[in-house]
């Protein structure tokens, strides 16, 4: 029987967290549940590239939109599930018991996240972040993503768009989203630099601009200058 399991890894310029993240996979591929590794990069400039070729990964090149790139690589996907993982995002101990559990089923599944390095605010973002997928089945793509292929493919996959992409996906998912009984570990970097009242609120901004019809384009060119 093949490994059931592809996993995807949209990139740029991740060489700082991808081989934490490719670490964490291991446990799996020893287990037989990793079937692919497929790393789609959006234009990296640094080591990225040659880190996921020596890693075994099946690397593809493309632009730089996250959704543009989880469309290619879930689309190249041969795996009857599909893993997605953010770069800077680590599995935790025990993660292939509880994959192996979920994939007996049909729904898609979703991680609890913790941020690397703890702390109070740590906490208290994760924390909201676990509450939000758990009472309104909106999990973001920190926290990361397990999929049957077949559903996948019933609601559209991701949409080729630059920002929101997880958003569009998990609306799609409504009532067939479920937690997993695991972690996922994510980098604080960003919430460490530019303060984490401030990323979490403007995450949230985001998210409600979003909702009330502002178009992921205009976000996106927001995103980036922020």
């Amino acid at each position: 029987m093949r490994a059931p399991v592809s996993v995807v890894i949209p990139t740029l310029n991740a060489e700082t967290a991808l081989m934490a993240c490719l670490s964490s996979l291991f446990d799996g591929v020893q287990a037989g549940l990793i079937r692919e590794l497929i790393v789609v990069d959006g234009g990296s400039t640094d080591s990225t590239v040659n880190l996921a070729r020596e890693a075994g990964a099946t690397v593809i090149e493309t632009a730089p939109s996250r959704g543009h790139q989880l469309r290619i690589g879930c689309a190249q996907a041969q795996g009857d599930w599909l893993l997605i993982l953010h770069a800077d995002s680590q599995l935790s101990e025990g993660w292939c018991d509880a994959i192996q559990t979920h994939v007996q089923g049909r729904d898609a599944g979703y991680f609890k996240l913790m941020f690397e390095g703890g702390g109070v605010m740590a906490s208290i973002v994760a924390g909201w972040a676990n509450l939000r997928a758990w009472l309104f089945g909106l999990p973001f793509g920190d926290q990361g993503m397990l999929i049957p292929r077949s559903l996948y493919d019933e609601v559209g996959g991701y949409p080729d768009i630059e920002l929101m992409e997880d958003v569009v996906l998990v609306r799609a998912l409504s009532g067939r989203l479920v937690p997993l009984d695991s972690e996922l570990v994510t980098s604080s970097q960003k919430y460490r630099q530019q303060g984490w009242f401030r990323r979490g609120a403007r995450n949230i901004v985001l998210q409600i601009r979003y909702f009330i019809g502002v178009s992921p384009e205009k976000l996106a060119q927001e995103y980036r200058k922020s």
